[in-house]
């Protein structure tokens, strides 16, 4: 007797040794609020997008050749740049443009590159060939971008709710002050202002006065450029050790300072900015750009007239949560809504992509959950209460484990990610389905009441394990093609490939290990056959 349970015991398939193992293990209960444990706690430490963040990069190098043509900075710029280029890996297109004094060229990575490697091979590779460029080119500049991290997750559109409070100068500095507050706030990447009217002293020329004096506007621009410019301190040092320090005050502090400028001299006398233009301090009256916004303070006023707006954007840092960032900058906002209601500035939250990602996110948790009740209602009609109640734990403790191992994978949880999990879920409960349903067969069968109920539960298991892994594998190889997708859209649908096999491989070992031991405490041998 104890040579044929040795024997059956070796020819035991996976699923067998599972169910055997943990039937009567006491860490089975364990392992299963473990599960359910760090499930939970991956579904809320995992960061929320609404889109997966792709990492679209790429560099922009531009040379400034200052008296060359457009053909002669293509020849010695561009096409010597771009050859010199395409030595590095990682790069997938190259874009040269010449123009009159200056070349740039243009590079982006392949998808998935890292981007700090990419650049860090750009700046190395102009570097080494400074040698090549021709005498009289500039230092060349470079200048790294990232999509991913350039999409707001947040704009805030700030106004001007009373006039007499405040003015256009006093307001742009206010939310300048704003949006240097704000980029201090962890896990924010850059901050951007959208119809802002900056402060500026505005030069209006008479032309009359101008051919008066027989002066030209390129005169005008070259006085004004000659003391616009920062004058850097110069410092050296005595043979004795000391340091003298050569500082000039700057130029321009006031309008009368503007009004003061020399610009030519006539008759014997200088002639000042004053004699042929009129100069005040006030906004960037030659930006063109305005943006207005309609809105209403309660839901019974009417509509108010448009109101000229400027918007604050916020970026996060890839791979972080966009709900706790979003959080964090609308919590800032709210403790100075004081001071600026006393400055007579309002403001509106435009778009909240944390709020979107979280309400995506709890709708499929919804949704999953009445998944499992529809699933636990057609099995009580099919099988019975008691098993359709262990099938139903099934569903939880897999995401569960394909949640944590996301987390730990440095997922997020996005739309793909989402749907990846839906996909899954009728695929989920196969194997847990299976093997109640085969244990279900083996309490009902007429040699049940000769068998122990552990032998009952490990045998009517390992049944099923052969079939089941292999359809399950089956599955698996379908997902596996999506993984070497390449491009835009392969980064796009990766979490697919990546969590569905997971989903899979976790419901087969949900299935063995804990389907057999709930049948253990709930489930009973059918004794309606015991006298057949």
């Amino acid at each position: 007797m104890g040579k044929e349970i040795e024997n059956s015991s070796k020819s035991m398939d996976i699923a067998g040794k599972l169910a055997q193992g943990f039937l009567k293990n006491p860490l089975t209960s364990v392992l299963a609020a473990f599960l359910i444990l760090v499930g939970y706690i991956a579904l809320n430490f995992m960061p929320r997008e609404e889109d997966p963040q792709i990492a679209i990069s790429g560099g922009a190098v531009i040379v400034a050749l200052p008296g060359a043509n457009a053909s002669e900075v293509e020849k010695v710029i561009v096409n010597p740049l771009e050859r010199k280029l395409r030595e590095i890996s990682g790069i997938e297109h190259i874009y040269g443009m010449a123009m009159n004094d200056v070349g740039i060229v243009n590079v982006m990575y392949y998808i998935g590159e890292d981007r700090e490697d990419s650049n860090l091979k750009l700046y190395d590779k102009v570097m080494q060939n400074l040698d090549l460029m021709p005498k009289g080119a500039m230092q060349p500049l470079i200048k790294p971008f990232d999509i991913d991290i350039d999409i707001p997750i947040l704009t805030v559109a700030f106004y001007v709710k009373d006039s007499t409070k405040i003015d256009q100068i006093k307001f742009y500095e206010k939310i300048r002050d704003i949006q240097h507050s704000v980029n201090a706030i962890e896990n924010v990447s850059k901050t951007n202002l959208k119809g802002d009217r900056r402060a500026q002293y505005n030069i209006e020329v008479d032309l009359g006065k101008l051919a008066g004096y027989n002066l030209s506007l390129g005169q005008i621009m070259m006085a004004i450029q000659s003391v616009a410019k920062g004058v850097p301190d110069v410092s050296t040092t005595t043979p004795d050790g000391k340091l003298v320090v050569f500082g000039l005050k700057n130029a321009i502090e006031s309008v009368e300072d503007v009004k003061d400028i020399a610009v030519a001299q006539y008759g014997g006398s200088l002639i000042y900015l004053r004699d042929v233009a009129k100069i005040y301090k006030g906004i960037d009256i030659q930006n063109k750009k305005i943006a207005t916004i309609t809105y209403r303070d309660s839901k019974e006023e009417a509509l108010s007239k448009d109101t000229q707006q400027t918007t604050l954007s916020v970026s996060k840092l890839a791979g972080t949560n966009a709900v706790v960032v979003a959080k964090e900058v609308l919590d800032y906002l709210k403790s100075q809504e004081s001071s600026l209601d006393n400055a007579g500035v309002g403001y509106i939250v435009t778009r909240n992509y944390g709020v979107r990602a979280d309400n995506a996110v709890n709708e499929l948790m919804h949704h999953l959950i009445i998944t499992i009740i529809i699933i636990a209602i057609m099995l009580v009609f099919a099988l019975g209460w008691k098993e359709s109640l262990i099938v139903t734990f099934t569903v939880p403790a897999i995401l569960a484990v394909t949640l944590f191992i996301a987390y730990l994978g440095g997922q997020s949880i996005n739309r793909i990610t989402l749907f990846a999990f839906l996909l899954s879920l009728g695929l989920l409960v196969d194997a847990a389905i299976i093997v109640i349903e085969n244990i279900h067969r083996h309490l009902h069968d007429h040699n049940s009441p000769h068998e122990s109920m552990e032998e009952l539960l490990v045998e009517a298991t390992n049944e099923i394990g052969p079939p089941t892994n292999i359809a399950t594998l089956a599955i698996i190889l379908t997902m596996v093609p999506m993984a070497f997708v390449g491009g835009m859209m392969g980064s796009f649908m990766k979490p697919i490939p990546l969590n569905v096999p997971v989903a899979l491989v976790a419901s087969l070992f949900v299935a063995y290990i804990f389907t057999p031991y709930l049948s253990l405490k709930l489930l009973k041998k059918e004794h309606g056959h015991k006298g057949k």
